[in-house]
């Protein structure tokens, strides 16, 4: 089936029609999604509840056998190979009610815990995705929601709160210029639902090969430059007034063109002051 055939479809609404929408961006910039964080929490405390329960359930139970005269027991408490005994023995005499329940108990406990732990692990993950990007929410509401919601019920407004949102993938590159140029670079252009606006779309692809570019003609014009430069330079204020303008610039660029940290930029531009400086003698 063709774009084409997909515009009506695309046009009367539904899940279907969303889920296409959503899944026809390459880069899956748009596959943005509640994570439920109220809820998420909620679930994580009746758990570690559940588990603080079977916890006192499993203390009391040894300080009754601690503190008791059966000896059976307290091997038990004590002995892997006992407790097993005592529940699984072929001997209807030896089997024991309540070495049973202490066996339920423990194998409801490994249960919750596996549970408990791997909701831990999962929320671990989700809390260090990432918001979408304005740019991206902006668009998705607007499929989403004009000229009417496409999806009906209390569905429509899972976009509303937008510190609850997630984006699936988030972009490759976050400094300035490739923000920037995501912002103004489109390939293509796509009718919106209401026949009168667009939305555009680019491969993100072409943004990291057009960011690498820029990086490699700065980082070119940052190296050759002082050097024919300051061989031109004879005034010592002149060499001074151009060092401190290749220095200041050079953090400019870094921090515009690359995502690092503060700490990384001062390192990165104190090298560069001792390589003008070198060349200044």
């Amino acid at each position: 089936m063709s774009d084409e055939d997909h515009e009506p479809i695309g046009r009367q609404g539904g899940y279907l029609a969303a889920a296409a929408w959503l899944a026809r961006d390459a880069d899956n910039e748009t596959l943005v999604f509640r994570k439920f964080d109220k809820l998420s929490a909620v679930n994580l405390l009746y758990l570690q509840s559940e588990i603080i329960e079977i916890e006192k359930r499993l203390d009391d139970g040894h300080l009754l056998i601690i503190h008791g005269h059966d000896m059976d027991l307290k091997d038990a408490a004590s002995t892997w190979e006992t407790l097993v005994a005592q529940c699984q023995s072929d001997k209807p005499s030896q089997l024991r009610q309540d070495a049973q329940d202490r066996m339920a108990l423990i194998r409801e406990l490994r249960t919750k815990l596996k549970e408990y732990h791997e909701a831990l692990v999962l929320q671990s993950q989700i809390a260090q995705m990432r918001h979408p990007e304005k740019r991206v929410l902006a668009a998705v509401r607007y499929f989403f929601e004009r000229p009417h919601p496409i999806l009906g019920g209390r569905a429509k407004t899972f976009l509303n709160n937008s510190k609850d949102l997630i984006a699936l993938k988030a972009p490759t590159e976050t400094d300035i210029l490739s923000s920037f140029l995501r912002r103004h670079w489109a390939s293509e252009r796509e009718l919106a639902r209401d026949g009168v606006n667009h939305f555009a779309r680019f491969s993100d692809v072409s943004i990291v090969v057009t960011v690498n570019l820029v990086t490699i003609v700065v980082a070119a014009v940052f190296l050759i430059g002082p050097i024919i430069g300051l061989n031109f330079a004879r005034n010592p204020t002149a060499k001074l007034v151009m060092i401190s303008f290749f220095m200041v610039a050079f953090a400019a660029s870094i921090g515009l063109i690359t995502t690092a940290k503060r700490s990384e930029i001062f390192a990165a531009t104190a090298a560069n002051g001792d390589f003008l400086s070198g060349k200044d003698n």
